[in-house]
């Protein structure tokens, strides 16, 4: 799913020239780091960034559905990852990034992508490939802010107060609402095919947690560019080893699937993950992962229009309690604005 060990929640509103002048003055990479800072330190960008981010992840689902009826889903991610790491090697060469120093810097980015992306990307997709529907996948991996809050509190030394822990946990009522409801109305309702399935979800689940974790306590210095690129291209070997274990390595290159990988590619794992690291940079996890929640919701709404799914009155009753529950984890309280 590049942190700092501060914590964050909440966020602090300060005087922004004060908050710049500190943190440029500390920084030991001078003025490179203090213009990096000032970009993913804009009051819209922390506020408009998230759900920015949600809303393209969430479509992430939309090009599974449409891209793996065409690839098995290790190949798929195979060919995704390439292609995105391919890119960003060329960002970073265009841009004249940095790169990381040492193998042991570049083994933690490695880490970080086997859990982020193999674990998780690969649990998922390989879940819904067994016969385990969207919604019920979701549902599962949607109990990955609870968890996260949980971690964090020993891990990377976050608090979480009561009003955040009832946010998390109406949140995910919220979730379960919506998702049970859709795979209700849509005719969707069932389990999984194969024990393989179920064992995928759970892994993507603890994946995504022990990842973004991960990547918040050792990827405070990642560069953006590069670290990504060591990621994806981790994570395309492993998923080649696993497609050539497990799968034909048959791809049906229609209109449609080249079209979902390009998004995939393109939309998902360029500028959605890039919005990831630099929210993860700047939030606390805990709080950066209650957004999450919205992404059944807003995947549930692209579906209505892609696929025409049924929305019904408890749909929307479900969305209003996830909303609810984000906004108070989120919420800075009016006493802790200033100090």
């Amino acid at each position: 799913m590049t942190g700092c060990l501060l914590p964050f929640l909440p966020i602090r509103r300060t005087d922004p020239g004060t908050r710049m002048t500190a943190r440029t003055a500390s920084s030991p990479s001078g003025s490179a780091t203090g213009s990096r800072t000032r970009e993913i330190d804009h009051p819209y960008f922390s506020k408009f960034a998230p759900l920015i981010f949600v809303l393209i992840w969430s479509s992430g689902f939309i090009g599974a559905k449409y891209g793996l009826p065409y690839a098995g889903p290790f190949i798929y991610l195979a060919l995704r990852m390439s292609a995105a790491c391919l890119l960003m090697v060329g960002l970073a060469l265009i841009t004249k990034g940095a790169w990381p120093k040492t193998w042991a810097e570049a083994g933690r980015y490695s880490v970080s992508g086997l859990l982020l992306h193999v674990a998780y990307l690969g649990g998922v997709f390989y879940a819904i490939s067994e016969g385990m529907s969207a919604g019920l996948s979701a549902l599962v991996v949607g109990l990955q802010p609870i968890l996260v809050a949980i971690f964090a509190q020993r891990t990377v030394g976050e608090s979480v107060t009561r009003r955040q822990w009832l946010g998390l946990l109406l949140g995910f009522a919220g979730v379960a609402v919506v998702v049970i409801e859709r795979m209700r109305s849509n005719g969707g309702f069932h389990g999984s095919t194969s024990l393989a399935a179920d064992i995928a979800i759970v892994i993507a689940l603890f994946g995504t947690t022990a990842g973004t974790i991960y990547q918040k306590k050792f990827g405070a210095n990642m560069p953006l560019a590069s670290g990504t690129a060591i990621q994806y291209g981790t994570t395309a070997v492993v998923m080649f080893v696993l497609a050539l274990l497990f799968e034909s390595l048959e791809i049906d290159w229609t209109s449609r699937f080249v079209a979902a990988l390009a998004w995939q590619v393109l939309v998902i794992s360029l500028l959605a993950v890039t919005l990831l690291m630099l929210l993860i940079k700047q939030h606390s996890v805990s709080r950066l992962s209650s957004y999450l929640y919205l992404v059944p919701p807003l995947t549930a709404i692209q579906a209505f229009f892609f696929f025409d799914e049924k929305i019904t009155v408890s749909m929307i009753f479900g969305m209003a309690v996830v909303a609810a529950g984000v906004v108070l984890v989120v919420r800075t309280p009016a006493t802790r604005t200033a100090r």
